[in-house]
């Protein structure tokens, strides 16, 4: 390997075929292919569902769908397991900084020492971004929320950065892999600091990853800006639980803008614009909006009680996840991570984080909550730790960006590189009118 250039991982999303699957249509059968992967259910191959029946399937949300193979991100839901790459998010979050995931979820292993320092000098020699594209901040109002700045900033860096933009070429893909995830933290911290009204600061490469990320975020120009190793140690924390979370909204609307062929900017610029929703990277956002309505401690048995009461419009965010029956895995390591920031900075008696306390406090105690495992997620704490660190509200979700990059790239690497890829196009149950004639003007 040169300094230059690190291959993406091929994977090894191999599939089995161990039977069928016998489908019954109108009293003929049908015989479908059963793969089984190396750990996780087992899939019926639908691919000649229609060809041999006229029949499509009818999955609204992909609940019981898979759209790809991927060897990158496993979760098991029901017992709250979290893979990157076969290791544990606890382990990783644990013994490895965010780059090191990183070069993990890209190559499939986990660097050694002198994988390391190249890789982490790649990085650090893409950080800057072209003068020109600075320009593009003055375009938008002051007040424009940060993701708006996102999804256009990171669109646009396909303007500048031609020489890679050839997406069959294993280099370029892996050139531009590197410039996204290099600029990523200058593109988000120039966000923050256009929304200040202060001055951009310039990346510097004696810096980690994250510490190089709140120094261009809180430092200013008129003084040394001194990372503190705790707080550095949180954020690069809430940066590897959010790498990567197999394939969800967002990643799988980077897969499918990049099964038209289009170039990775764009891809990853259509998947911020989607994670941008509260559904989704919001969350955690939709979370500290919670806290600021419910005010105070006082104030939070009123709001569990609406919470429980089905004719209530009021939801506890914060609390359950789509994909997590049980506790979420990286929602243990989050809480640990939030009372060490706590800790550091002495903010226990803040008003949003008592009541914070409280309302984790009386929901991991409470028979409803208990009983229908809403347990708090990653969300609920990354949220309280951000704010904490300073971060604006309203750049929680450019965080989150900034973090799901690595899996984006990846995933969409993943999907180009698969010999069986094609462009994406769901089918539809069409529920409108049937074919009718225009009637004269003076008819209808």
């Amino acid at each position: 390997m040169t300094g230059e250039f690190f291959r993406f991982s091929d994977g090894d999303a191999t599939m089995n075929t161990q039977r069928n699957a016998t489908l019954t249509v109108d009293g003929k059968n049908i015989d479908l292919p059963v793969y089984s992967g190396s750990i996780g259910p087992e899939v019926i191959d639908i691919r000649q569902l229609y060809a041999k029946t006229g029949m499509f399937t009818f999955d609204p949300g992909f609940m019981s769908t898979a759209a790809c193979k991927s060897a990158i991100t496993y979760i098991d839901g029901d017992a709250g397991v979290l893979l990157y790459r076969g290791y544990p998010i606890e382990q990783l979050a644990q013994n490895c900084d965010f780059l090191e995931v990183a070069f993990l979820i890209l190559k499939g292993e986990l660097p050694n020492a002198r994988e390391k320092e190249e890789f982490d000098t790649i990085i650090k020699r893409h950080t800057m971004v072209h003068e020109q594209l600075i320009r593009f901040y003055s375009g938008f109002r002051r007040d424009a929320h940060p993701m708006a700045v996102l999804v256009g900033v990171v669109g646009a860096l396909s303007a500048f950065y031609h020489d890679a933009m050839d997406i069959s070429d294993e280099y370029h893909r892996t050139v531009s892999a590197h410039r996204l995830i290099a600029k990523l933290p200058n593109i988000v911290a120039m966000a923050y600091k256009y929304g200040r009204g202060e001055p951009f600061m310039y990346p510097r490469n004696d810096l980690s990853y994250t510490a190089n990320f709140m120094r261009m975020m809180f430092g200013n120009p008129c003084e040394d800006y001194v990372p503190n190793p705790v707080l550095v140690r949180a954020l690069d924390r809430i940066l590897i639980l959010h790498a990567d979370h197999e394939q969800n909204a967002s990643t799988s609307t980077v897969r499918l803008a990049g099964s038209s062929g289009a170039n990775p900017f764009a891809c990853i610029s259509a998947g911020i614009a989607c994670l941008w929703g509260p559904a989704h990277g919001g969350a955690n956002e939709a979370c500290l909006q919670m806290l600021e309505e419910i005010g105070d401690v006082s104030r939070v048995g009123e709001y569990i009680k609406r919470a429980k009461d089905k004719n209530d419009s009021f939801k506890l965010m914060g609390f359950g996840h789509r994909v997590y029956k049980n506790f979420d895995p990286r929602a243990k390591l989050m809480r640990e991570t939030c009372h060490e920031v706590l800790n550091e900075l002495g903010l226990h008696d803040d008003r949003l984080f008592k009541l914070a306390v409280a309302l984790e406090k009386i929901a991991l105690e409470d028979e409803y909550f208990v009983s229908k495992k809403l347990y708090p997620n990653v969300d609920f704490y990354s949220g309280i730790v951000q704010r904490a660190l300073g971060i604006p509200t309203q750049l929680f979700t450019g965080i989150f960006a900034l973090a799901r990059t690595v899996g984006w790239i990846a995933q969409w690497n993943e999907m180009i590189s698969d010999p069986e890829q094609k462009i994406g196009r769901p089918r539809q149950l069409f529920t409108g009118a049937e074919q009718r004639n225009v009637p004269p003007l003076d008819k209808r």
